[in-house]
């Protein structure tokens, strides 16, 4: 049985790829509070697990800093993965 009303939506693997390089950019190249990147990012839609997708695949790391606390910051697997997959296609 078809669809008679099929989505144009992207398929879920290709919006939670989209939200993980998304997570990689705001972290950016500098450690930032865990709190904060929780806030930002957590969700409860099961769908879309971006903060445990991004950790999974050892794109963002945490830390502890003395007198900072617990930082996340992006791998450099991560930031190869950004460069990847958001540097321009030529032309």
């Amino acid at each position: 049985m078809t669809n008679p009303h099929p989505s144009t939506d992207p398929p879920v693997s290709d919006t939670v790829e989209t939200l993980v390089l998304d997570l990689l950019e705001w972290v950016g190249p500098n450690p930032r509070p865990y709190s904060e990147v929780i806030e930002a990012w957590r969700t409860s839609c099961p769908r879309l697990p971006i903060w445990e997708d991004a950790n999974d695949r050892g794109f963002i790391s945490r830390h502890h800093q003395p007198g900072h606390g617990t930082l996340v910051s992006v791998t450099a697997t991560g930031a190869e993965h950004l460069r990847k997959q958001r540097e321009p296609s030529p032309r």
